[in-house]
């Protein structure tokens, strides 16, 4: 299978320490890979750029076979989509903040319109579409930020973990929203988290950077075992 997005030799650092320094990384269209490590491994950083939100100090970031560069990033960016662990919601209603982030994507109006109301529908917050964002409680938020990423349609999807902030209720059920939506739309993602339960929801291959460095990668049941449920003690990057 064909990879659409592919990093080689990727590579971050600041004035004091290298974040990051991954050879190779893929992701195959319609392929949801969960990225884990400990605190402090680089995994939000490494996201970010390969989000093209980060600029990497040296290496390469192809979409589909391009190459990311100075001329063409906004292209490849419009291409992608990411939610954080906050929503970042515009200070408009709901419906408002998907319509006016397909606007800026020169999607016509009554197309906007359509698709901002099927993407509310499937998150299930179409009944609070004409509610502020700023009234929201953090689980209609990160609904509401979910379906404004889905509505732009991106070739690839970037999650940063999206549920960290929920109560336990809460995330359960968008887990199981979203995951559903997931494999319906075979959507291209990477998922970055620190809770393990959340990955079969969502992924059926798991990263593990551990001090900048891709440790481990392959299915779920290679990397944890099948029993990963029952082995919350045990540590993935530690032996």
């Amino acid at each position: 299978m064909k990879p659409l997005l592919v990093a080689k030799n990727l590579r971050r650092a600041n004035s004091t320490r290298e974040i990051f320094n991954v050879d190779y990384f893929s992701l195959n269209q319609g392929e949801t890979i969960a990225l884990i490590g400990p605190n402090g491994a680089g995994k939000t950083t490494f996201l970010l750029t390969l989000a093209l939100l980060h600029q990497p100090t040296s290496g390469t970031i192809e979409l589909d076979g391009v190459t990311a560069g100075p001329n063409n990033l906004l292209q490849l960016r419009r291409r992608m989509a990411v939610v954080f662990q906050e929503p970042l919601l515009l200070d408009l209603s709901v419906l408002g903040n998907l319509t006016t982030a397909l606007r800026i994507r020169k999607v016509p109006r009554k197309a906007a319109l359509a698709r901002a109301q099927k993407w509310l529908d499937l998150f299930g917050v179409a009944h609070i579409c004409s509610q502020r964002a700023r009234s929201l409680s953090g689980g209609e938020a990160q609904r509401t930020s979910l379906a404004r990423a889905f509505a732009l349609e991106p070739d690839l999807l970037f999650l940063d973990e999206p549920f960290a902030s929920l109560d336990y209720p809460t995330r359960n059920s968008l887990l199981n929203d979203l995951g559903k939506i997931l494999r319906q739309m075979k959507m291209t993602t990477l998922f970055v988290t620190h809770d393990y339960t959340e990955i079969p929801f969502l992924a059926e291959k798991t990263a593990v950077l551990y001090e900048g460095r891709i440790k481990k990668w392959g299915s779920n049941q290679e990397i944890f075992g099948d029993d990963f449920f029952q082995r919350n003690c045990w540590s993935p990057w530690s032996d």
